[in-house]
């Protein structure tokens, strides 16, 4: 299983997603108990897909994964926490899909901290508010989604608070402090496969606001450029870029 996870870490998302549905076929021949043993296998599949772009092929196999294990959910906290990161999974696909109003990460962090003293929890719960402030976002609450991101920054560690920075200047820019939200974009380290065109996107969108349309457009380019090389041709990342790069190319409006 830590294989599966390092694969997805590195981008290897298909070689993650096959090897992992491989293990959910024959749960028996690597040991363990069964039944768990596949719930995680097929969990690991499904964030593979998803990070692959493909969340709105897996939702609905994620949805039956989520209902199968909360009819055993009483097993213990481990289990309890299974669930919890599946759920989590289930937001940042209706996130991906601009179903923002439908993401139940409040629910999920409520959940949360009433299993924290029986298991470790803290990967999960920095995840969902990652996609809450995601969902936030897309709903234009944009000073909601600033605090979670700037609340939280302190205690994650790099990549996460990378995450959790990405969203705060997208935040910015949704409230027109396109400095600040370049500033934000400028700290950002290098992203992995599964982030691309995360950044660039956001210092396009800064960009533009502040009037540098030749470079706003140039950075809007490379964005689109890279989801289309890296990504699904699915994945709501390089639609996203179109749009961007298409709004920020439209020719000026005729004077009246």
């Amino acid at each position: 299983m830590h294989r599966l996870q390092e694969l997805s870490a590195a981008g290897e998302f298909e070689e993650a997603e096959a090897r992992a549905r491989a293990l959910a076929a024959a749960p028996r021949v690597w040991g363990g108990d069964p039944l768990i043993v596949s719930w995680l296998a097929r969990s690991s599949a499904a964030t593979a897909a998803i990070r692959h772009g493909r969340g709105a092929e897996t939702l609905p196999e994620l949805e039956t994964l989520i209902t199968e294990v909360e009819r055993t959910v009483e097993g213990g906290p481990d289990l309890r926490a299974m669930l919890l990161g599946l759920r989590s999974n289930r937001v940042a696909v209706l996130v991906q899909q601009d179903r923002c109003t439908e993401a139940e990460a409040k629910d999920i962090l409520r959940a949360i901290t009433r299993l924290a003293h029986l298991t470790e929890v803290r990967d999960t719960e920095l995840a969902a508010l990652i996609n809450l402030a995601a969902a936030l976002n897309g709903q234009g609450r944009y000073e909601e989604a600033e605090a979670i991101a700037r609340g939280n920054l302190t205690r994650a560690d790099e990549l996460t608070a990378d995450d959790l920075r990405h969203f705060l200047a997208r935040s910015l820019n949704g409230q027109g402090q396109y400095e600040e939200a370049l500033a934000e974009v400028r700290r950002l380290a290098p992203v992995g496969r599964a982030d691309s065109g995360t950044v660039d996107l956001a210092k396009a969108q800064a960009l533009h606001g502040l009037g540098n349309r030749g470079e706003a457009e140039a950075t809007a380019r490379r964005a689109l450029t890279a989801c289309e090389q890296l990504l699904h041709p699915a994945h709501p990342r390089t639609q996203e870029a179109r749009t961007l790069l298409a709004f920020v190319t439209a020719e000026d409006p005729a004077p009246e």
